[in-house]
């Protein structure tokens, strides 16, 4: 019924950038909150990053200042743009959103990961 899809991981060395993009689809009502989270093999999901749908935002320390998440309403898209990544930055990385559908049921949705791996 609903689907989110990222796109963006990758290889690429200490210093870099990378963009991560994640977009929604199928019965969507409203979006309301939206997330990008990461998780290391053996280690707990946590969170990166998320925003409002009025676009206020949260970071976790680890990224403040490197890592800037944004969203296209319009397109029912959520955005991370991560500069001066480092090896510890590696990870799966999975968006979440908070959806209401069109049948008015209420959830958090997420997709399926995206690797990324900073690495020289």
């Amino acid at each position: 019924q609903v689907q989110l899809v990222e796109s963006g991981g990758g290889l690429v060395q200490p210093g870099g950038s990378l963009r991560l993009s994640c977009a929604a689809s199928g019965i969507i009502f409203s979006i309301y909150d939206m997330g990008w989270y990461r998780q290391v093999p053996g280690k707990q999901r946590e969170l990166v990053a998320n925003i409002t749908r009025g676009g206020n935002t949260n970071y976790a320390d680890a990224v403040k200042g490197r890592f800037t998440i944004s969203r296209d309403n319009a397109k029912n898209a959520v955005y991370l743009q991560m500069d001066s990544l480092k090896p510890e930055d590696t990870a799966d990385y999975y968006c979440n959103a908070e959806i209401r559908t069109i049948l008015k049921v209420r959830n958090v949705y997420w997709g399926s990961g995206t690797q990324v791996t900073v690495s020289s």
